[in-house]
């Protein structure tokens, strides 16, 4: 993805270790603020997973979430599902963005990369409930003029009281006129949207983690990988209209990739990945990876999923699938 350019100011005594003191003591009793939909880039309130959030230090914070009883695409408690995850915290950075620093709404956030690591506890199959709390830091930002051009952001998740996760991640920020000189034509979102390339028929849905055709986003396998799909209609996908394939989709074809169920992601958004023309889905095994001899899981492989567009790639992810089953049934009520 393009880094903002012209950065005039930084600030730098965020930057190394970006673990919190005292994780895991919130108390969101008193001066919370709460999340709106807008905060969070999200049209239907519903697919808003952050409920308050509070500042506990210069860049530091407490986030309450909420998971969703049910829904028609994540698995929900007791099961675990990496991708809501991903989706809790890429909501966190554009509601610290504005509510915390001050940036404008309309202001594009760019995603450059993402990695977390999931604890075995969050696969055990105990009903934890809804809640979620993240303990966030953000560090090494960078700003032009008053507004943050770019930050990375630490947090740790915890479900029910206990760390079940940490991801960090890494955006840049970039005004509107700055984002459609940069787009060119690609930025007239209704035009890229209509010019949309048909999505391909679906792989079957065993392996891929989910159990609705509409929701798997590869194709079988060919010689030369796997059709990424993209349906610009779908709801969740694309909760609102935009101009490229989303992060989040991604995200969720490199899941499928593996068969839905992660332990370790580490991921680079190299650049867009459009509409209109056809992606292709590599995967490649790489180097095992040795999980410590009391997890259960022993030595899993590890595997690089890339997509490819026009012979470029546009999107790495080094993951390591999950070695135990778990349930693909989504939309069911919790309990």
């Amino acid at each position: 993805m393009p880094v903002c350019k012209d950065i005039d100011r930084s600030r730098s005594d965020d930057a190394g270790d970006p673990g919190l003191t005292g994780a895991g003591t919130a108390d969101f009793s008193d001066d919370t603020a709460p999340v709106e939909p807008w905060q969070v880039h999200k049209l239907r309130p519903d697919e808003v997973y952050l409920t308050r959030w509070r500042r506990t230090g210069p860049d530091a914070f407490h986030i309450r979430a909420r998971r969703p009883l049910r829904h028609p695409l994540y698995r929900v408690a007791p099961d675990f599902d990496p991708l809501l995850l991903c989706e809790t915290v890429r909501q966190t950075f554009p509601l610290l963005c504005h509510a915390a620093y001050d940036v404008p709404l309309g202001h594009q956030l760019i995603w450059e990369r993402i990695r977390y690591d999931i604890d075995d506890a969050a696969y055990a199959g105990a009903d934890r409930g809804p809640e979620l709390e993240l303990h966030v830091r953000c560090f090494d930002l960078s700003y032009r003029g008053k507004h943050p051009a770019a930050l990375s952001l630490w947090a740790l998740v915890t479900w029910g009281g206990l760390p079940v996760a940490t991801a960090d991640t890494r955006f840049t920020v970039q005004s509107r006129a700055v984002y459609q000189r940069l787009r060119g034509a690609y930025a007239d979102t209704e035009s890229a949207v209509a010019k949309a390339s048909p999505a391909p028929a679906p792989a079957p849905c065993a392996g891929t983690g989910r159990h609705r055709a509409r929701d798997v986003l590869l194709t079988s396998p060919a010689d030369d990988g796997r059709r990424l799909r993209v349906d610009p209609t779908h709801p969740i996908y694309f909760d609102h209209p935009v101009d490229h394939v989303p992060g989040m989709l991604l995200l969720e074809a490199a899941h499928q990739a593996v068969g839905g169920a992660v332990s370790t992601l580490d991921c680079t958004f190299h650049r867009y990945v459009e509409l209109d023309a056809p992606c292709t889905i590599v995967t490649t095994p790489l180097a095992p990876d040795a999980r410590p001899a009391d997890s259960g899981s022993g030595v899993v492989g590890r595997t690089r999923v890339t997509a490819v567009q026009d012979g470029r790639r546009h999107f790495t992810a080094d993951l390591v699938p999950y070695a135990a089953p778990v349930l693909v049934d989504s939309g069911r009520i919790a309990g």
